[in-house]
C-alpha cells in the first residue's frame, strides 16, 4: 500500500482524491488546502483523512507520494519540499513556472532515487491510446499534420494565459504520438480584457519531412470542441473528444499529385474510400494514470509523463511566449 497525500483541493485534487482513495493498492492519508470551505468538503468526503491548512501531515514520514494541484507558480517550491522530504511527486500540468525550475525538479528527483509524474491526463485516454497504436502501425502512412481545436467559453485562469492553460494537453499529446520532436515554432495570440493573459491563441508547429501541426485555443468560444485531424499519406483520422459515440474515425481517403503538361500543370486524383469508426473501451483516463504511477513506483521504471517530458512541454510554452512577444516570429528549439 501507498500513502498518498494531496495538495490541493480546488478543482482538480478531489478527482485525485477520489481516484487514489479507490485504488486498491493506494491509501489516501493527508490533504492540505488553505481555504476553510475545502477542507470542510474534504472532511465530510474522507472522515479518516488527515485534513489540514498545514503541509507537514503531508510531508509525514508515512506518506509515500505527495500530488500536487496547486497553481502553476506554487507547483516548484512545493515538489521540492516534498522531495526533500522523500516523497514521489506526482504534479499538475504544467509542471512548473519555467524550464529552469523544471530542470531543477529532475535533478534532484534523480538524486533522492524518487518517480517524478507529470499529470498529462489526456495520455491514458482510450483514444490517445488507439491513435498511438495507429500511428505506431504505420496505418496512416507518413505523417502530413495534426491539426486541434480546443475551445470553449472559460474557464479563465488568474495565473496562466489560454496557452499554459490548454496547451500543455495537446502538446503533451503530440510529443507521445510523434517520435520526431518539432525545430521550431511560431505563435500569435490576443489578449481581448486587458487581463495581461492572453485568452486566444494559434500555434504551429515545425518539424522536419514537411509535418506541421497546428493548434487552436480559445477561451471565448461559444461552443465546446475538442477536435483533432491527423492526416497521413495512406488514411486520416478524425478524433471528437466529446462524441461518445464515434470518438475515432478513420478515413480512406487522400489524394496523389501528379505532374502534366498542358494548361493545368498539375493533375489530382483523389482516393474515396472507407471511414472506419473502431471500438474504443472507456476507462476513466486518470485511475488509469494512477495505475501507471503505482506500477512504475513498484517496478522503479520511468512514466511515460516523466519530468523529462514535463520538462520539453514547458520548453515549447517558453518558445510560444517568445514568438507571441515578437509578433508571430518563427523560434528555432
Amino acid at each position: 500500500m501507498f500513502n498518498i497525500g494531496v495538495i490541493g483541493y480546488g478543482y482538480w485534487g478531489p478527482f485525485l482524491a477520489r481516484n487514489f482513495n479507490n485504488h486498491t493498492q493506494c491509501r489516501l492519508t493527508a490533504i492540505s488546502d488553505k481555504k476553510e470551505d475545502r477542507l470542510e468538503k474534504a472532511k465530510q468526503q474522507y472522515p479518516h483523512v488527515r485534513i489540514s491548512k498545514d503541509l507537514a501531515p503531508i510531508y509525514a514520514e508515512d506518506v509515500d507520494a505527495v500530488a500536487i494541484a496547486t497553481p502553476t507558480s506554487t507547483h516548484y517550491e512545493l515538489a521540492k519540499e516534498a522531495l526533500l522530504h522523500n516523497k514521489h511527486i506526482w504534479i499538475e500540468k504544467p509542471m512548473t513556472s519555467t524550464s529552469a525550475e523544471a530542470q531543477k525538479l529532475i535533478d534532484l528527483a534523480e538524486k533522492q532515487g524518487k518517480l517524478l509524474l507529470v499529470d498529462h491526463t489526456f495520455l491514458f485516454t482510450s483514444a490517445v491510446q488507439k491513435l498511438k497504436e495507429l500511428i505506431k502501425d504505420g496505418v496512416l502512412g507518413d505523417l502530413f499534420y495534426y491539426d486541434s481545436v480546443r475551445v470553449n467559453l472559460g474557464l479563465f485562469q488568474h495565473d496562466v494565459n489560454v496557452v499554459w492553460d490548454l496547451a500543455p494537453h495537446d502538446l503533451s499529446i503530440v510529443d507521445y504520438l510523434i517520435d520526431e520532436k518539432p525545430k521550431a515554432i511560431s505563435a500569435c495570440a490576443m489578449d481581448h480584457f486587458h487581463t495581461g493573459r492572453e485568452d486566444i491563441a494559434y500555434l504551429t508547429l515545425y518539424y522536419d519531412n514537411n509535418l506541421i501541426s497546428h493548434f487552436h485555443l480559445n477561451w471565448m468560444s461559444p461552443v465546446k470542441i475538442r477536435r483533432t485531424i491527423i492526416g497521413g499519406s495512406q488514411k486520416m483520422i478524425v478524433w471528437d473528444d466529446i462524441n461518445p459515440a464515434e470518438k475515432i474515425r478513420i478515413y480512406d481517403k487522400g489524394a496523389t499529385i501528379e505532374s502534366r503538361r498542358g494548361e493545368y500543370g498539375l493533375r489530382a486524383n483523389y482516393r474515396m474510400g472507407d471511414v472506419v469508426s473502431p471500438a474504443i473501451l472507456e476507462r476513466e483516463a486518470l485511475f488509469s494514470e494512477v495505475d501507471h504511477f503505482v506500477d512504475c513506483i513498484q517496478k522503479n521504471t520511468s512514466p511515460i509523463n516523466d519530468g523529462a517530458s514535463g520538462l520539453r512541454i514547458i520548453q515549447l510554452l517558453e518558445a510560444t511566449d517568445e514568438s507571441i512577444r515578437l509578433n508571430g516570429k518563427v523560434i528555432e528549439l
